[in-house]
């Protein structure tokens, strides 16, 4: 029997316990967790599945018509009834489409590629996304029937992995401008940037927690280039100021383990994958 790859978990930021949900000897990633709470939706080989929380839990794969492609750069409206992925069969390069969370045909959003969705406004009218535009790594938002996408970095540095905060005020991100990657936050209408960690690591995917008072991001080592698979790294929450930041655990993974929004809809609990050596 071949050996286990990913366990899909749970951790409770009050009470400090971790809960298996699902283990399987397949790579799946960047679990989201849906509006009512009933099912995360994960990707693995490029397709899409929703998992349930409850009962028996086995992966059901959602229709994404032609894109077959996706990555694990995808999530779930507010109101649960689209979702939104990051796709390159049609174009060769990663662009970011719409469907009914049930499944069906793809609608696209983004017309300037590659595009890497990352975060959905509470209002669900837009998202942001990293752009990746002459060589430079851009955070963007864009509304959901497309159109102008609004630029809110402007290459300093690598920016990537936005996440909208819930009161919709911010969008936070990391961004190697300062040389090792560490978060920032931007207002969601454009402004001035805000260094939120200081930390000596290299800090990625920050998502805010619905209740607005905490952010789970994930840390590597310092001299861990990009945000690769199969590392052991550290999951830390802080406020939404940057303050007290703690490390809650540490865990094998890195890409896959939470690149998009996986708070639960009451704000107590987030998903993650945790990954075994192969």
């Amino acid at each position: 029997m071949a050996a286990l790859r990913s366990s899909i978990e749970v951790f409770n930021i009050r009470t400090r316990e971790q809960r298996v949900v699902w283990q399987t000897q397949a790579l799946f990633e960047a679990p989201n967790w849906s509006p009512d709470g009933q099912y995360l939706m994960l990707n693995s080989e490029g397709l899409i599945y929703r998992l349930a929380l409850s009962g028996d839990p086995v992966p059901v794969k959602v229709d994404t018509g032609f894109a077959t492609q996706c990555n694990n750069d995808h999530g779930i409206s507010p109101d649960g009834s689209l979702i939104a992925i990051s796709d390159k069969a049609e174009f060769g390069k990663s662009a970011i489409y719409v469907l009914p969370s049930i499944g069906g045909a793809p609608k696209l959003v983004t017309r300037n590629l590659p595009s890497y969705w990352h975060g959905w406004s509470p209002d669900g009218g837009s998202f942001a996304y990293c752009g990746i535009r002459n060589d430079e790594f851009d955070i963007y938002t864009i509304g959901i029937n497309g159109g102008a996408e609004k630029r809110l970095t402007f290459g300093e540095g690598r920016n990537d992995g936005p996440d909208y905060s819930p009161d919709g005020t911010w969008i936070y991100f990391n961004s190697s401008r300062t040389g090792l990657m560490q978060i920032w936050r931007v207002p969601a209408e454009g402004g001035v940037a805000e260094r939120i960690t200081n930390s000596n690591s290299g800090d990625w995917f920050p998502h805010p927690s619905p209740k607005g008072d905490k952010v789970v991001f994930i840390s590597y080592k310092p001299d861990v280039f990009d945000h690769p698979r199969d590392q052991q790294i550290e999951v830390r929450l802080m406020d939404m100021d940057g303050a007290n930041v703690e490390t809650l655990f540490e865990v094998f993974g890195g890409q896959g383990t939470m690149n998009s929004p996986n708070w639960s809809p009451a704000g107590d609990e987030f998903a993650y994958v945790r990954y075994f050596p192969v």
